[in-house]
């Protein structure tokens, strides 16, 4: 009697087992406006609820070729500032307190170097969002149902880049995508005919192909999770042969922490004398 129902427990273990296993199979997968759809409510959450935030940055900034006097190292202490508006509502605003340039004391406060990048902190995760799907073409890579924890990945390229899209230039690009959060981890932006350098009426504009990447990690702030930039990097080549010029620009994100004032109301027995 209790070898069977020990078998009969073994088979019953083994139903389950195989009936959860054909489930994960047969769930539905999400379509690319499901997908859309959790992308632009973590935009939002991201829009309305990151806080005021600082961070080590370190930022390399070279030009190949060139003389190796113009690369620049710059280490900063990393603000965005949540910054209301006229409007009563609030902007993402990007700053830094730049430490040491090329290992030195800085002369200045202004971020300098062969390539600059800013404002992928408060732009980049709205490329692929149903905010510009009047702007973009997106296309949802095929999903295998049978590995769940493989990462969604959307390719976009634009339509128009009319002044109400984010996207001024003719572009491409990818995103990688965490199923178990939505999340976006990787950004992936090609711009084959940047405009580097804007000509005028005496001299002609310099343009070559851009390629950025952002790369996302989940960072813990005032006791909510956001995936924040871990690695922004950027390469621009321009020319070809002789003249081939490469711009590359690659900052590090660390040590993300809330900006918060704190103050303490001291006893009287603890106030400074006048």
């Amino acid at each position: 009697m209790t070898c069977r129902k020990s078998s009969t427990a073994i088979a019953q273990i083994a139903l389950l087992l195989f009936s959860s296993a054909l489930y994960a199979q047969q769930a539905k997968t999400p379509t690319l406006e499901e997908i859309l759809q959790r992308l632009d409510a973590n935009l939002n959450r991201y829009d309305t609820r990151l806080p005021s935030l600082f961070c080590d940055e370190h930022v390399v900034s070279q030009v190949q070729p060139g003389q190796r006097s113009e690369d620049t190292i710059t280490d900063s202490v990393f603000r965005l500032r949540r910054t209301p508006n006229a409007d009563h509502t609030t902007t993402l605003v990007e700053s830094r307190e730049i430490r040491k340039v090329n290992n030195k004391p800085p002369t200045s406060q202004n971020m300098d170097g062969p390539t600059m990048l800013s404002g992928a902190f408060e732009g980049a995760l709205a490329v692929v969002s149903l905010k510009q799907t009047a702007c973009m073409h997106y296309e949802l890579q095929p999903i295998n149902p049978k590995n769940p924890t493989t990462p969604y990945v959307i390719r976009f390229s634009t339509t128009q880049t009319t002044a109400a899209c984010l996207l001024q230039e003719d572009s491409h690009g990818r995103v990688t995508i965490d199923p178990a959060s939505m999340q976006i981890k990787r950004l992936e932006l090609t711009t084959p005919d940047h405009t580097v350098v804007r000509g005028d009426a005496f001299t002609t504009s310099v343009t070559g192909k851009r390629v950025i990447t952002v790369d996302y990690a989940p960072i813990l702030l005032g006791g909510e999770t956001f995936w924040m930039p871990a690695i922004i990097a950027m390469r621009t080549t321009t020319g070809g042969g002789f003249h081939r010029l490469v711009w590359s620009f690659r900052a590090t994100y660390r040590n993300y922490h809330k900006m918060e004032v704190t103050s303490r109301i001291l006893p009287s027995s603890e106030s400074t004398p006048q």
